[in-house]
Parts: structure tokens; sequence; C-alpha cells
């Protein structure tokens, strides 16, 4: 038995503490900023078209990246990119593609076709008819889609440390071949700080746009 200062071991790990924090937002952020930017568009795709084999192929094969289990297809993706961030990186980017898709597409659903309707009937052209009412409407939508998938992709993110992707999960995954208990400890308390933090500037975001969101509802 070992005794363990956990203040000292804390103090002394704390650059790389802050080293592995900065790689996991990095890969973090990296895999949400790819899904956002191809899951709004799609999800957007999905509500203007009426052509249901489309929308039913697109669901399904964003949902098939679902129903893999984190761990097979890192492993998968080995091959194709090596040991490091890379398949870190696009393994949560595909985790991230159907929440982001689906809360789009709901959001875009949602809207009253009376408002769409009305803005037709006022003039509007159909990209300002998209930035002006539809997105506005929509955000509050794509925003509990973001807000959600971040959160889980922060979590998943620690199975990165197990193929050599770095994050706090390299921490856990070097303090269990040392059988160094504080430093599991402070890493993974580090990581669920960071999802607690994430969660809540995301929901604070949310309710943000939520309540611009509002009234533009009813102006319109």
């Amino acid at each position: 038995m070992y005794d363990y200062n956990y203040f000292s071991v804390f103090y002394k790990r704390l650059p790389d503490l802050l080293e592995t924090l900065y790689e996991h937002v990095i890969i973090s952020g990296i895999a949400i900023l790819l899904g956002c930017i191809i899951a709004i568009p799609i999800g957007i795709f999905l509500s203007w078209t009426s052509i249901r084999w489309i929308k039913s192929t697109i669901l399904n094969i964003t949902n098939v990246f679902q129903t893999i289990p984190t761990l097979a297809l890192l492993a998968m993706l080995l091959p194709l990119f090596g040991i490091g961030m890379k398949p870190a990186i696009v393994a949560l980017f595909l985790y991230s593609l159907m929440p982001i898709m689906k809360n789009t597409y709901a959001g875009f659903e949602s809207i009253d076709s009376e408002i769409i309707q009305s803005a037709e009937g006022m003039g509007y052209s159909p990209l300002q008819r998209l930035l002006q009412i539809e997105i506005p409407l929509a955000v509050p939508y794509i925003m509990s889609g973001i807000r959600l998938t971040t959160v889980y992709i922060v979590s998943w993110a620690v199975l990165a440390g197990l193929i050599g992707g770095g994050g706090l999960g390299q921490l856990i995954v070097t303090g269990m071949g040392l059988n160094d208990q504080p430093l599991i400890i402070a890493a993974s308390v580090f990581s669920m700080i960071l999802v607690l933090i994430t969660d809540f500037l995301l929901g604070t975001v949310e309710k943000l746009f939520s309540r611009k969101g509002q009234p533009e509802k009813q102006n319109v």
C-alpha cells in the first residue's frame, strides 16, 4: 500500500493535466464543428425534400454510426488513419451527425406553414426566407441538438486515450498502467468538470437563442 498525497500529486501533474485538457477540447471541438458543418445543411435539406427514399436512406446511414460501439468504431478506423487524434476525431464526428441532423430537421418541421406562406406573400426569396425566418425559428432546436451532442462527445472523447489519441483519457490509461490512483482520479475529475462546464455554457446559449427566437415567431 502506498500513502499517496493527492494534493502533491495533483500539483506535480498539473501541467500534464492542462495539456491533455487542451487536447481533449481540441478533439471534441473539431468533431463537433465538423458535425455541425455537415449535419445542419443535411437536416435543412431533409426538411425541404419530399422524396421519402432520400430521407430514409440518409437517416438510416447516419443511424448506423450510432449503433456501432465506440471502441469498435475506433478499431475500424485505425487501419485507415493510424494511431492518434485522427481516428478519434473521425469517430466522434460520425457520432455527432445523427442528433444534430435530427434536431435541425425537427426545428424546420416545427415551423408553422402559415408563417412560410406569409413570407412568400411578402415577396421573400427562398434565401431570405431561410436566413431571416426559418433559421432563427429553428435555432432553439438546433442548439438543443448541439448541446446534447457536445456533452456526449466530450464524454466519449476519453476513449481516445485507448488509441493514443491524447486527451484526458490518455492520462487515465497511463494511470491505470502505472496503478497511479491519484492520476486516474485527477484526470477523471477534470473530464467530469469539463462536461459540466460545457453543458452549463451551451445551456445558457440555448436559453438565449430560445428567448430571441420566440418573439420573432410571434411577429412574422
